[in-house]
């Protein structure tokens, strides 16, 4: 059933995500017409003036891959201040949501959802990831956007984390398969947690407020659904496999 007290976390995100795709593509043109207006020397005369215009237009018409990849530069200069700016919550994890290193050099934040089968299917990536390097955190930030049970899946997931046991819940809930009431519970015993805390928790909006952050913090990333990863200044959007998180984790140690 649906929860009244549940942000419409779907809604907000897709808006959001579309709102700041247009507003990127509309500062890039505004960008570009205040470059031209004042890099126009005073003293180049009218004639000089079209002609250069006439020169640029000519450029970009016989090289028009250079406009998408102008774009792409923009928005991750963009991007990477926008990461920056909230790194200190975003590598911040709820209580015991993370795994990995205690100390890491590198954090890998995943953005997830229960219901979501990519995100499933990067488990096996991550813990690979972790196995491999002694240096790297995962910190888990819950995303429910696929279904109801997702929050409700969510909320318990965030009472794991408070009594210290993220990881069993995590993977057992994955490994069930269906997010449903009863795997959610199931899953919850698994990891120490009683039917009556489970569904305590599911019941109550004190975890609203954590979830809420964390859509505030996806819609600030642009991201376009679960998974989302974000590794230093990158966000990878899907489930971009083993090689990727390490390239990225690598890209990351290098700066």
């Amino acid at each position: 059933m649906s929860d009244p007290d549940r942000p419409d976390f779907r809604a907000a995100l897709s808006n959001r995500t579309m709102q700041m795709t247009l507003g990127g593509f509309a500062f890039i043109a505004a960008a570009a017409s205040a470059a031209l207006a004042t890099q126009a020397p005073a003293a180049v005369s009218p004639t000089d003036k079209a002609a250069i215009e006439r020169i640029v237009h000519d450029y970009i018409l016989d090289h028009p891959e250079i406009i998408p990849q102008a774009v792409e530069k923009l928005q991750a200069k963009r991007m990477s201040s926008t990461i920056e700016a909230s790194r200190s919550t975003l590598e911040k994890p709820y209580a015991g949501a993370w795994e990995g290193a205690a100390a890491p050099d590198v954090t890998v934040v995943e953005f997830f959802d229960y219901a979501c089968g990519y995100c499933r299917a990067s488990l096996p990536d991550l813990a690979k990831l972790v196995g491999s390097d002694a240096k790297v955190r995962v910190v888990y930030r819950e995303l429910p956007i696929l279904s109801d049970e997702s929050g409700e899946a969510a909320k318990v997931s965030l009472l794991a984390a408070e009594k210290g046991q993220y990881m069993p819940y995590h993977k057992a809930l994955y490994a069930a398969g269906k997010v449903t009431r009863d795997t959610i519970v199931a899953a919850a015993a698994k990891a120490g947690i009683t039917k009556t805390e489970a569904e305590a928790a599911i019941a109550s909006n004190r975890y609203n407020a954590e979830i809420a952050s964390n859509i505030a913090l996806a819609q600030k990333l642009q991201a376009s659904g679960t998974p989302t990863f974000v590794i230093g200044d990158q966000v990878l959007n899907g489930a971009v496999g083993y090689d990727a998180l390490k390239e990225g984790v690598a890209a990351a140690r290098g700066k």
